[in-house]
């Protein structure tokens, strides 16, 4: 139990442990001696007796108890936690554990001595930790063309899409395509956890690509940047994977303006049109014009990442 060794008692050759009732009596206040799996405790019946748990019916009388030659009282159970169950029979609460392993080991622990009120509190601070951690965003991988386009088609957000596939390729790597590789995979982790509100984000690990990127809107593909090209050095050709980061961004930025409209308020359209027909018929035939400019931006943008040089 992390790391922890809790020691067995083996009486071997030597006496065995002698079984009988503890009298506490007028021993209230006095301390008395625990092994509880090879870790020493010194502890008073009082302690032990303030909560009706298992140990208050060992230190009642009610039960039999083990104790060696020595007179150690023998509990065979790890040792690890124990201080920390006397604590809480001592105050009532305990500074709980940081990791959730150990929190789960201390609840074991206090469902075997029937302490409620420490179960208590690690089922809290589990369930705590439980919604401190659970995950920002979640990243579906695609495991077949079927499920891409279904994830796509039913998606009410834009997509953005990463396919690499490194092993698919036949030709030797240029010196920096793995560092470019690694960059486009880190772009993609921070752009999902910035816009996961707002833009599934799905990885494909199966397509024939080694590196590209796909953006979808409203259920049909708006852009491709490629980031694989054959380049020829020598005698022998190379696959060259490159990192457009501003094109990546410029992209991830414009399938935002395809998020899901919110319904239209039918009365509010039309007492807009009502105040609009009042208007001239050049204001309102410019005012066309400017909605459909604007709405054929960013129909085709179906394109491939362009390696050539500026001014080329």
């Amino acid at each position: 139990m992390s790391g922890d060794t809790c020691l067995a008692l083996c009486p071997g050759t030597g006496p065995k442990p002698k079984a009988g009732s503890f009298k506490g009596g007028s021993l209230g206040n006095k301390y008395v001696r625990l092994n509880v799996g090879g870790s020493l405790y010194y502890t008073t019946v009082q302690v032990l007796t303030r909560h009706d748990t298992m140990l208050k019916a060992m230190f009642s009388g009610r039960m039999e108890v083990l104790t060696d030659k020595e007179g150690w009282i023998l509990i065979d159970r790890c040792g690890k936690h124990f201080g920390t169950i006397l604590n809480y029979l001592r105050d009532d609460t305990i500074a709980l554990p940081k990791h959730r392993q150990e929190i789960k080991e201390l609840m074991a622990e206090a469902k075997y001595y029937l302490i409620q009120g420490l179960v208590d509190m690690c089922q809290a601070a589990l369930q705590d930790k439980k919604d401190l951690y659970e995950p920002v965003c979640s990243i579906p991988i695609i495991t077949s063309p079927k499920e891409e386009e279904r994830l796509i088609e039913s998606s009410m957000k834009p997509v953005v899409k990463l396919l690499y596939n490194r092993s698919n390729n036949k030709y030797s790597y240029t010196s920096n395509s793995d560092d470019n590789l690694l960059k486009n995979i880190e772009l993609f982790d921070k752009l999902s956890l910035r816009f996961n509100g707002r833009v599934l984000f799905i990885k494909d690990v199966i397509g024939d690509e080694i590196c590209c990127w796909s953006f979808y809107g409203q259920g049909r593909k708006l852009a491709e940047v490629c980031c694989t090209s054959i380049v020829y050095a020598t005698e022998k050709k190379q696959t060259k994977v490159e990192f457009p980061e501003a094109r990546i961004y410029e992209e991830t930025l414009n399938v935002l303006l395809y998020e899901t409209p919110r319904v239209p308020d039918n009365s509010l359209l039309e007492a807009t049109s009502r105040s609009r027909s009042q208007a001239s018929h050049s204001e309102d035939d410019e005012g066309f014009e400017l909605r459909e400019r604007v709405r054929r931006i960013h129909v085709k943008r179906y394109s491939t990442y362009d390696d050539r040089q500026l001014g080329h």
